[in-house]
């Protein structure tokens, strides 16, 4: 075999030495082509809300594009799978809410992913105010007056949801279980059909976030009952809460951000130092206090806690109420 020449060897060496500057550059130069941010539910519910006005904020932060993609289906489990696979590079990334990540592995037979352990944690988003609200032709104006109202009409009364073992369903099965009511459960593709037809009255009842339903509130399309988080909304103080009336009874959503597992450090750096400045924008969390969302930012590894210690959570509770996402 023939000796390399000296110039070959030299070449070889300079390009060896390049490789670590090189990637060192690639990182830098993040992000250089349009960023997707997949939610994976149908366009005009409180998840996609929230991602359309993040990314009209890290589009000119991060001066490229950053398209919303809307991959429903499966209680959220269609588009989040998406994500789990996709590279990880930074320019797929997911804002989710924490049903899909903390309910669903106990809720489905069978998953395309873990919740907790097949994603990289970026940033939690907010804490949307959940809402118990009725079409206006049911005949309560209180909690109680509704739980009376149903326990007359058993299985009498629909209530929507986004989907099997979305946390809209979880309230309803939570609010049977503890209040002691039969109603029907009828699921939808996302949180926003939902709302049309319990404005329209297709259904009667529905526990959803305050994004989607306060604008109808105010038109008196829907009458706000309560909200399911354990304490009053400081943005509703004069709300009661389901659990005023029905001891035990409490349901806290909040929505964060996630990537593919493996992004790399300084990816996962940059997007939440954008996040937490964005979202405590003056103008950023005055629009979201308007429609009942507290803007909330943490580490990384702040969000990762919260999840697993939610999965835990509502694993137990899925398995003490025996719900599952099946039809019925």
């Amino acid at each position: 075999m023939s000796q390399p020449s000296r110039r070959s060897v030299v070449a070889g060496l300079a390009a060896l030495a390049g490789t670590a500057p090189l990637k060192r550059a690639v990182a830098q130069s993040y992000p250089n082509k349009a960023i997707t941010l997949i939610v994976p539910f149908p366009p005009g519910g409180s998840t996609d809300i929230l991602a359309r006005l993040l990314a009209e904020n890290l589009r000119q932060a991060l001066n490229q594009n950053v398209i919303v993609e809307n991959r429903s289906g499966a209680s959220g489990n269609i588009g989040t799978a998406a994500v789990a696979r996709a590279a990880p590079d930074g320019y797929t990334l997911l804002v989710n809410t924490m049903s899909v990540h903390t309910m669903n592995q106990a809720l489905f037979a069978s998953m395309p992913f873990d919740g907790v352990k097949d994603f990289s944690p970026l940033s939690l988003l907010a804490y949307v105010t959940n809402t118990m609200v009725v079409n206006p032709d049911v005949p309560a104006k209180t909690v109680a007056e509704f739980i009376a109202y149903a326990k007359a009409n058993p299985k009498k009364i629909a209530y929507a949801s986004g989907g099997l073992g979305s946390t809209n369903h979880l309230c309803g099965v939570l609010f049977e279980k503890l209040a002691g009511v039969e109603m029907v459960h009828v699921p939808y593709r996302g949180g926003a059909p939902g709302v049309t037809d319990t404005v329209a009255g297709q259904t009667q009842l529905f526990f959803t976030a305050g994004t989607q339903t306060l604008e109808h509130v105010k038109a008196g399309k829907l009458r706000l009952l309560a909200v399911t988080e354990a304490k009053r909304s400081r943005l509703l103080p004069d709300v009661p809460t389901v659990g005023e009336t029905v001891p035990g009874y409490e349901m806290t959503v909040w929505y964060g951000a996630f990537g593919p597992p493996g992004l790399p450090a300084d990816v996962v750096g940059r997007i939440n130092a954008e996040i937490g400045r964005i979202l405590y924008l003056p103008d950023v969390k005055t629009r979201m206090e308007n429609i009942a969302v507290e803007v909330a930012k943490s580490t990384p590894e702040e969000l990762a806690a919260m999840t697993r210690r939610d999965a835990e959570k509502w694993t137990k509770t899925i398995k003490d109420l025996g719900i599952n996402a099946q039809p019925g």
